[in-house]
Parts: C-alpha cells; sequence; structure tokens
C-alpha cells in the first residue's frame, strides 16, 4: 500500500514504500560486554531462550538476580505436590456485597496471612513456569564452563530481520563464533559453534535439565535433586539422544542432536564434534512424548522466514527525515518491541507480564495486562497473533461462566491472576479489580477491524455475548435508577479501598463502552438486541468531576483538593495522597474512546496529572497509555513527551528492556517486594528516596508503547489527517499497515 507521511511542514504527500529490512537492520543489538540489564532474548511465542554474551547461559551467575538465564515454553508448568488436597473453595473469603448478602472472593488479606496459610499459599504458587534446561559452553572431558576471565574480546550482534543471534570472542587464545537461533514451528534449540577448539575435541555444549527450587520468583532453577525428581537418557541412533525428565507429576521430553557425539557428564549431557571446526546442535523439547531432535539446516531456514514475514507482513512505522532528536530513539524503541512482544506476548496464553523471560507472580498471567501485551497485534496488521492467546478465553469460557455464577450475575467472569488451568489465585489485590472483563470485547473487536470480520464474529460471538452480559448484570442497582460499579471494586488505579470505592472512571466509561460494541456484534451477526444491555449501558452512573476535572472515582470527591496539598505535592508517602500508581482514569478517552468524556475537560485532568501526580511510583505502561490520551485530545506536543517521560520505570536498555522498579517510601527500605523477585539493587535516586530493581523486565512497556504508536501514527475513530497524534513540527511519520483504532 501506498505510505502517507506527515511532513514537518504539516503538508502530506504519498511517500515512497518503507524499506523495511533497513528500518529493522539499523536497530540491531550490538554487545560487547556482559550488561547484566541486558541479556538478549531469542524465541517463537511459544519458547524463549535468554542468551549471555557467549550466545548461550555459560555466565548465569553473572546475570542473576537481575536476569536469571532460563528457557521456558508456554506449556511448561509445574506444581508441587498437593499433599492436603487444596481446592480452589479453601483460598476463598466470604465479602459483603451490597444487596447480593455475602460472595465468595479470592482474597487472602495481608501478605502476612498469606505466608501463615498453607492453602493460599499452595494455590498462590501452584501452579508455576519453569525452566526447561541450560545451555553453556563446555571444556574438557567433564564439561566444565570455563571461567568468565578467560573470554576476551567478545562481540555480540542480534540479527533482528533474521532472529539470528552471533557470539564473537576469544576463548584460551583461539577465536569462537557461536551462532544461537531458536526454530519458529518447533519448541527447539539450534546451535552452531566455530572454532579451532571445537575440532581439537576441547569445546562443546554442556545441556543441564534443572528442577524447580521452592522459591520459584524469578528464577524457578533448581540443581539440588528433590524427592521425585527423575531424568532418563537414552540413545537414539548416531549423535543424539532422547531424554525423559521428571519433576514430580510433570513429566518433559528432549532430544539432543550434533554431528558428532553427546555423551552424559553429571546430571546432564556434553556434545562434542570433534574433526570437525564446526558444531552443529538441536535441542528440542516435547511435552507429549519422546520426540525427534530434527535437521538444524531446514529448521535455521525456518527461522529466517519466520522473521523475514513478520517483518514485511505487518505494519511498520519510519521517522526518517524527523528533525526532532528524538525520532532515532522512539523508532529503536519501537522496532525492539515488536521484536521483544513478538517472543514474550504472541503465544498460545495470555502473557504473563515477565513473558518468557522470568518469573514474577509464580509465572502467572494477569488478565488485565492481557491488551498492554498483545492489542497492538492487531493494530500492527498482525491480527493471527492475538489471536492466539484468545484461544485460552475460549477454552475456559464454561470456567468463567461458573465464576459468575458463584457471584450470582450473569454472563462470563474472568479471574485476574491466573495459569492455565484459569483458577483464581489467591491475593490481597487480585480478585476486586474489574477492569479485565471487558478485554474480551475489545481484543475480539481489534481482530474483527484487522482481519477477517465475519470469521472473527462467528469465532468470537459467544465470547463476546458472555462477557457483556456480565458487564450487564454485575454493576448494582443505585439511587434514582442508575448503575453504580462497585463495592467491592479496586479500579486499574490500585490504591484504593476495594469495600468503599464506587464508580470509578475508567471503569464505568469501558463497560459502558464494551457493551456498545457487543450490540453492534449481535446487530452483524444478525441477531435481535438484548435489553438488558442497553438498559445498563444508559443507566450508569456518568463520569464523576469537581472543580472541572474528572476524579479517579465518585467515592472520592475531594481527590484533586488532598492531591494539590503542600504534603502531597511534596509527593509524601501518606495513605491520603492518592496521587500516585497509575493515573487510570485518563484510559477514559484514550485507551478507549469516551463518548461521554468532555475532551477540554479530561485535557485539563491531563495538566493536572503532569503538575501533581507522583510519578516516581508509575509504571512502564503508565507512559503510552497518557500519551494516548494526550493524542486523543489534541496535545499532540505532550503525546511524544510522555512517552519520553524519564522515569525510572521508562528507562529502555540497549535490547528495547525496560525495568521495574519499586519505591519503597520514606523508610528507603531496599529490600525485595514480598511474593517478589526476590532480589534488589539500588538503582540512582537524585530525589534522594528509595527504589529498588526488581529482577525482572516488563513487557506491558513494549506492548503499551506500540499499541500507542500505532495509535498516534495510524489514528482512531474519528481523527483526521495523516499521523494525528504526532506534532506537525519536528516530525516525519512514515506509516504502512496500521489499523485505525477504536
Amino acid at each position: 500500500m501506498v505510505a502517507i507521511a506527515a511532513m514537518g511542514s504539516g503538508v502530506v504527500q504519498a511517500a515512497p514504500p518503507i524499506d523495511r529490512q533497513a528500518l529493522v537492520t539499523r536497530h540491531g543489538v550490538h554487545l560487547t560486554k556482559i550488561d547484566p540489564h541486558a541479556p538478549v532474548m531469542l524465541g517463537n511465542g511459544e519458547l524463549g531462550f535468554t542468551a549471555d554474551i557467549t550466545g548461550l547461559q555459560t555466565f548465569a551467575d553473572r546475570y542473576t538476580p537481575i536476569a536469571p538465564l532460563l528457557t521456558m515454553a508456554q506449556w511448561a508448568w509445574h506444581s508441587f505436590p498437593n499433599e492436603a488436597g487444596y481446592v480452589e473453595a479453601n483460598g476463598l473469603k466470604p465479602i459483603a456485597v451490597p444487596g447480593r448478602g455475602e460472595q465468595p472472593y479470592a482474597a487472602m488479606g495481608s501478605m502476612a496471612e498469606a505466608a501463615s496459610n498453607p492453602a493460599y499459599a499452595w494455590l498462590r504458587a501452584n501452579p508455576h513456569r519453569f525452566s526447561l534446561a541450560r545451555l553453556s559452553l563446555a571444556l574438557g572431558t567433564e564439561g566444565a564452563a570455563p571461567d568468565f576471565a578467560s573470554i576476551t574480546g567478545a562481540d555480540q550482534r542480534l540479527d533482528l530481520w533474521t532472529g539470528t543471534l552471533t557470539s564473537r570472542f576469544t576463548l584460551k587464545g583461539a577465536p569462537v563464533t557461536v551462532v544461537t537461533r531458536v526454530a519458529a514451528d518447533s519448541d527447539a534449540l539450534l546451535v552452531e559453534i566455530t572454532s579451532p577448539l571445537v575440532a581439537s575435541g576441547a569445546l562443546g555444549v554442556a545441556v543441564r535439565y534443572p528442577g524447580v527450587t521452592p522459591a520459584i520468583n524469578p528464577d524457578p532453577s533448581g540443581w539440588t535433586p528433590r524427592a521425585g525428581d527423575t531424568i532418563r537418557f537414552e540413545k537414539s541412533g548416531a549423535g543424539e539422544v532422547r531424554v525423559e525428565r521428571t519433576i514430580d507429576a510433570t513429566r518433559v521430553w528432549s532430544a539432543v542432536a550434533v554431528n558428532g557425539s553427546v555423551g552424559q557428564a553429571g546430571d546432564g549431557l556434553v556434545a562434542r564434534a570433534k574433526g570437525s571446526d564446526r558444531l552443529v546442535l538441536v535441542v528440542r523439547f516435547d511435552r507429549a512424548g519422546p520426540v525427534a531432535a530434527g535437521d538444524e539446516a531446514a529448521l535455521a531456514a525456518g527461522t529466517a522466514a519466520h522473521w523475514r514475514d513478520f517483518w514485511t507482513k505487518g505494519a511498520a512505522v519510519d521517522f526518517t527525515g524527523s528533525t526532532d532528536p528524538r525520532a532515532s530513539e522512539l523508532e529503536r524503541r519501537v522496532v525492539l518491541s515488536q521484536y521483544l512482544s513478538a517472543i514474550n506476548g504472541a503465544g498460545s496464553l495470555p502473557p504473563q507480564e515477565e513473558g518468557l523471560f522470568s518469573n514474577s507472580w509464580f509465572g502467572k498471567f494477569h488478565l488485565e495486562m492481557h491488551p498492554w501485551h498483545s492489542a497492538w497485534q492487531a493494530l500492527w496488521g498482525h491480527p493471527e497473533l492475538l489471536e492466539r492467546s484468545l484461544g485460552w478465553y475460549l477454552g475456559h469460557l464454561p470456567a468463567a461462566r461458573e465464576e459468575a455464577a458463584r457471584h450470582r450475575v450473569a454472563g462470563a467472569w474472568w479471574p485476574k491472576m491466573v495459569g492455565p488451568e484459569g483458577r483464581n489465585s489467591p491475593s490481597n489485590i487480585s480478585p476486586f479489580l474489574m477492569w479485565q472483563q471487558p478485554h474480551p470485547i475489545l481484543l475480539a473487536e481489534l481482530v474483527r477491524r484487522a482481519g477477517d470480520g465475519k470469521a472473527a464474529l462467528a469465532r468470537y460471538g459467544e465470547m463476546v455475548d458472555a462477557t457483556a452480559d456480565l458487564l450487564a448484570s454485575w454493576p448494582l442497582d443505585g439511587a434514582s435508577g442508575r448503575k453504580d460499579l462497585g463495592p467491592p471494586l479496586i479500579p486499574a488505579q490500585e490504591n484504593y479501598d476495594p469495600l468503599t470505592t464506587r464508580n470509578p472512571t475508567f471503569e464505568l466509561e469501558y463497560f459502558r463502552w464494551a457493551l456498545g460494541v457487543a450490540e453492534e456484534w449481535r446487530r452483524l451477526r444478525g441477531l435481535p438486541p438484548k435489553p438488558e444491555w442497553e438498559r445498563t449501558r444508559a443507566h450508569l452512573a456518568p463520569p464523576a468531576m469537581r472543580d472541572g476535572l474528572y476524579l479517579p472515582a465518585e467515592s472520592v470527591p475531594d481527590f484533586w483538593t488532598v492531591a494539590e496539598s503542600a504534603a502531597c505535592r511534596t509527593h509524601a508517602d501518606k495513605e491520603e495522597c492518592r496521587n500516585r500508581d497509575h493515573p487510570s482514569f485518563l484510559m477514559a478517552d484514550g485507551f478507549i474512546p469516551g463518548d461521554r468524556i468532555d475532551p477540554k475537560a479530561m485535557r485539563r485532568t491531563l495538566d493536572a496529572v503532569a503538575n501533581t501526580w507522583d510519578l516516581r511510583q508509575t509504571w512502564g505502561w503508565d507512559y503510552p497509555m497518557i500519551a494516548m490520551t494526550a493524542a486523543r485530545v489534541g496535545d499532540r506536543e505532550h503525546a511524544v513527551d510522555w512517552l519520553f517521560a524519564d522515569r525510572k520505570n521508562n528507562q529502555w536498555g540497549v535490547t528495547g528492556m525496560t525495568p521495574r522498579v519499586h519505591l519503597d517510601g520514606a523508610a528507603d527500605a531496599l529490600v525485595p517486594k514480598t511474593g517478589g523477585a526476590g532480589g534488589a539493587q539500588l538503582a540512582d535516586n537524585p530525589d534522594g528516596t528509595g527504589f529498588r530493581r526488581a529482577a525482572e523486565t516488563y513487557f506491558p512497556s513494549n506492548g503499551s508503547l506500540l499499541m500507542a504508536v500505532g495509535l498516534m501514527a495510524g489514528g482512531w475513530d474519528g481523527s483526521e489527517g495523516a499521523a494525528p497524534g504526532f506534532p506537525a513540527k519536528g516530525w516525519t511519520v512514515r506509516a504502512e499497515g496500521l489499523v485505525k483504532a477504536p
């Protein structure tokens, strides 16, 4: 298609097609030393492999705990033995709901309560993701790893165009080149090593299969054998060994094939290719049964073809010609975010916040984060990627209906923190969040707009109906015939009491918008409207305002008075200062279109956030989220400024990853967050407040950036002109293949 460029002069002109390969390759990753904040990821959406400076996982201790080097699959889950026979009911508490009596919620109270209650602890921690294997350079007959000091002259490059990582260095005076890939269509690692050390038999690759440690977060790998752990090796022809790994009730099969010999070394294998200066290795994994490794050359060709298709068949945005000095950096972030999100946010399950990189919250996924990970895929011309994870909702629709019935409402109730089995995980916040409820409608609508609309209606129509039934039946009858949201409810801005919060602005507008989309789906499917949907939509409480500004929720009428007080403007960490965490009420006209939102009032509210918010405690997705609101209300300059907000959780590393930094408050308690990553690092902090860096990356930053740039460059329903979210001055935006946002 013909691209349209929004030129700095404001003139719109036809532009030549974007050179996709040039766009992608100019942002390839280049490392010359270990950076524990910047390991390189390879993957295919189902299998993820995190590599160190050698292209393998040789020096994991140099990255831990900030970046554990893991091999994780969407299907690789484990549970510790449930000797007490805990079931979901053991993690439920009765919570009083106005007008509906007591209802069961997976609310565990404080983290201390969870730690003292074995049922909560087991249900929260199980199932959890685990790492399938660790690959490392191996020296000598025992397969020992080389000393770190023996590696010199490191030069590592990630070719994004082909998904190929090439790592060059000198080991013991000899040159070594390691080429690493993940196969496109199978759960297989591909490794090629070229060196005189390979020919002499001095250098090979060790493959070890970890167990699971009870710590689980961020690195679940256990290297001390436990009862219930077994491993069996079986020769399968020349140069191939098949492996059966048992961890309690979990069984995994693997095949290791090399153009040489594979031998057992301790609790693992060592592959060598003595007599040839090139070692070619395939390590494949499967959960169904014994598997053959496959042909490395064919798999490598498939990987290159896969990534070329990804880059050429979806959308692209090119900022070449921009005079704003930030343009090249934004382009880099966009390209690297596409790559990382395709690995970590485009699998058969909704992503966990750290994708296939490491564990947080035991590797479980948070459904409220799903759009931030994956909604961009439809906007950027890859609806098929988004549909991979949408299948999870279809498979769990019966369970979601049962959950709604337990709460005495109609439709399908989607949990917050879950594993692949769909069971609620006890939490002090999780059960009261509700902004994940409309997500299936949003995601299905994006797929419909981006692809085969009739097919989407047929496949997701029942899911959309069931979700809308919940949205229509859950609001409570309020005064004067209106419908209220909550209590109990915690909004996306999570620092509110669930038992007193009522009518948060964003959730009101999101419920209302999603019900409108569901009504349109019924019309397109030739079905009659549902009167109960329209009644709820027509009577939902209006978004609350005070002094011309939108409130986070109707139940905090003094929010802006308190936020603008002297104590809160100095960002004192006081309970009454709510101007922190996600300013999610801005999402009422940004993340979605807000047809009841006054754009002028929302712009004033946006300015108030800029002037009063404690931005130390915002997260990676907040900045693109705010940019989307700024774009919709016509504040283009600040939309871009928000993308570049210089805050701890908006720092972008060389590999495109962002951190998750916690503010510990006035006490500067630099300790691991309870239930979190299990590692801490004091970050630079000019304000003198206490920060610590969690041991994982945070992929909602990447997906939300793509969602925001897609909206700003591709537009939204009702927007005018090319790149309506970017300033006319300083920006040349060439976009191809973007789908307009709602």
